[in-house]
């Protein structure tokens, strides 16, 4: 996902009364008390969430690289399905006329892509005196053939090496014959392989980029000694005329390549066994209907495809567990039946969110939120990731704010009249403050960035949010193992989702207000913190009347925000909203409109 800057610096603004908010970067998280019958399945999800279980979904996962269409992703699919039938799912969609009842089934569309696979890719370092030594393979580096890499022939291939040093522009070839060569360079893949593959008629590249998170250029920058080792796995553009190959190496490898070079001309030795499938994309979706508003719906996902365990196994895992956990709790009566449909899906990421809505426009229709699971079991002190959620675009997303930096993925370009302030991010925000009181979890937020899918529902006009961990060293990398992830913290991002996904669905009124309660907190929070930052802006600002004016306009961006969150407040009740739920919303809005910057 990353794009973006090289420090990880990331903030939150928490629920506080406190004068820290005025540094946000450091407050420390103050929860407000949950709603008794929210507190209660707080509660239940935290004794019903087997971490086991989910880690058991992550070494899974983890065996298989998985596209959509292809045998791993399909097996997870599976493997998914059946666990939740074995804890208490109806196998099958819902049948017209049938009673309420948790159900679990599998959708089929046509796949966008080629299910690629591979059982073998296999570099071997020949040197010039016939000395031959295995540099790269499935068995050891797991992810290192490039997506759409085609097979060799059966005895594979012996062809040049040649280093063209970057290899992305046309004087990096100048002097050096490639065709038919396998062409070592440090440039991103695609643009080695078309440079050296497509223009130049070589058989294949090993490409060693890696943005410097993962591994900084230089070795004197490296910071873990398993730096020397990793590599990001990546992809080539489907040419079934060319059928080159790719391959990704660690700095490690490419030391030893380069020093075979050094010393004279070497070759490499080639075997790829790679396969595509044609069969269809598949989402498992599983749903607890809603009692008394089944239309409308709380939906949750994960994506399956990627061979990461942290991303996105941990995603799968998380969502899996939660789901089984509050089917659970309200089988046994723990947890009260949800008003509204909980939806959760399983799928090819962006593409799977994208078909659920076109083939289900009621269903869609009646979405309310949505929260996106990707990358959320991470060991934060293994990956250097910290928990983050990934706030549903407000005016941070629009002005940078030193309280509220991007991460490394980067921001998106948001428009400020495109924004429409929910209570989405506060109300999960608060769950999040729960978790964190009971287990020291560390909780941070985000601008919106986009990636994943809670970006689709969000352009389908949905307030939707992401869970993740970022920054991760080993993010997209042949190191994302089991070993990365942390049960404990798939428990806790469970937790919180399961809880905040309940609430949603089934808010009565004295839940909504305080629903009400915690978004006019975050308001005066918010507002506080943006006249202390416009203060210091304007202080330092080479055009203190174009600051001014920048900094009113954010004032009004946050203000105009939060009256629309405020008045979401009143969509929430399952139930007609009362009298008194109006009078707290509208009370809170006439505070916000009399405030000034």
């Amino acid at each position: 996902m990353p794009r973006f800057s090289s420090t990880p610096v990331r903030a939150i603004c928490l629920l506080a009364l406190v004068a820290s908010l005025a540094s946000c970067r450091h407050a420390t998280l103050a929860p407000v008390p949950l709603p008794a019958r929210v507190e209660a399945t707080y509660r239940a999800l935290d004794a019903g969430f087997d971490k086991a279980g989910g880690f058991d979904v992550v070494v899974f996962m983890d065996r298989y690289w998985r596209l959509a269409g292809n045998p791993g992703f399909d097996a997870t699919v599976d493997y998914l399905r059946e666990g939740l039938v074995k804890g208490g799912f109806a196998d099958g969609r819902p049948e017209a006329g049938a009673g309420p009842s948790a159900r679990v089934w599998v959708e089929a569309y046509p796949n966008g892509g080629h299910g690629w696979d591979y059982d073998k890719g296999t570099v071997r370092l020949i040197a010039g005196d016939g000395d031959s030594e295995v540099v790269l393979s499935r068995e050891r580096d797991r992810v290192s053939l490039c997506i759409n890499s085609f097979s060799t022939a059966p005895d594979g291939l012996i062809a040049p090496l040649v280093d063209v040093g970057a290899g992305t522009s046309d004087a990096d070839y100048a002097g050096r014959t490639v065709k038919g060569a396998v062409v070592l360079g440090d440039g991103p893949v695609g643009q080695l392989w078309r440079q050296a593959v497509q223009q130049r008629g070589a058989a294949g590249v090993i490409s060693t980029a890696a943005p410097g998170y993962v591994r900084p250029a230089s070795p004197d920058a490296f910071t873990h000694q398993d730096q020397w080792d990793v590599f990001q796995w990546g992809s080539i553009p489907y040419d079934d005329t060319i059928k080159g190959f790719a391959f990704k190496a660690s700095m490690r490898v490419a030391k030893q390549l380069r020093a075979a070079l050094a010393a004279g001309p070497a070759k490499a030795g080639v075997e790829i066994a790679s396969t595509f499938h044609d069969g269809p994309s598949r989402t498992l979706v599983a749903e607890i209907p809603g009692r008394l508003r089944p239309g409308e719906r709380i939906v949750m996902a994960a994506h399956i495809q990627e061979p990461g365990a942290n991303d996105d196994a941990s995603g799968c895992a998380t969502l899996y567990e939660l789901a089984r956990a509050l089917q659970a709790g309200i089988a046994s009566g723990r947890i009260p039946p949800p008003a509204r449909t909980l939806t959760f899906l399983w799928g090819d990421e962006i593409r799977g969110s994208r078909q659920w809505l076109t083939d289900h426009p009621a269903e869609a229709r009646g979405v309310q939120y949505m929260l996106s699971l990707d990358m959320t079991g991470e060991d934060v002190t293994k990956t250097g990731g910290t928990f983050l959620i990934e706030k549903q675009p407000d005016p941070s997303a629009v002005w940078a704010r030193p309280s509220d930096p991007h991460t490394e993925w980067g921001a998106s370009e948001v428009a400020a009249d495109s924004l429409k302030g929910s209570l989405l991010n506060d109300v999960h925000l608060a769950v999040c403050a729960r978790r964190s009181k009971d287990t020291g979890w560390v909780v941070r937020t985000n601008p919106y960035e986009g990636g994943s899918d809670h970006t689709v529902f969000g352009e389908a006009g949905v307030p939707a949010l992401l869970d993740w961990h970022f920054t991760d060293r080993y993010y997209h990398t042949n190191l994302d193992r089991p070993d990365k992830t942390s049960a404990p913290e798939m428990k806790n991002v469970g937790v919180a989702v399961g809880t905040t996904a309940w609430w949603l669905a089934s808010a009565n009124q004295a839940e909504a207000r305080a629903a009400a309660a915690v978004v006019a907190l975050a308001a005066q929070a918010r507002l506080t913190l943006a006249r202390t930052q416009s203060a210091a802006i304007i202080a330092v600002a080479p055009d203190r009347r174009a600051a001014e004016a920048t900094e009113n306009d954010v004032f009004r961006a946050w203000k105009k925000w939060y009256v629309e969150a405020l008045q979401s407040v009143l969509r929430l009740p399952a139930t007609p909203t009362d009298p008194s739920l109006r009078r707290a919303v509208d009370a809170a809005i006439e505070r916000l409109r009399n405030e000034t910057r």
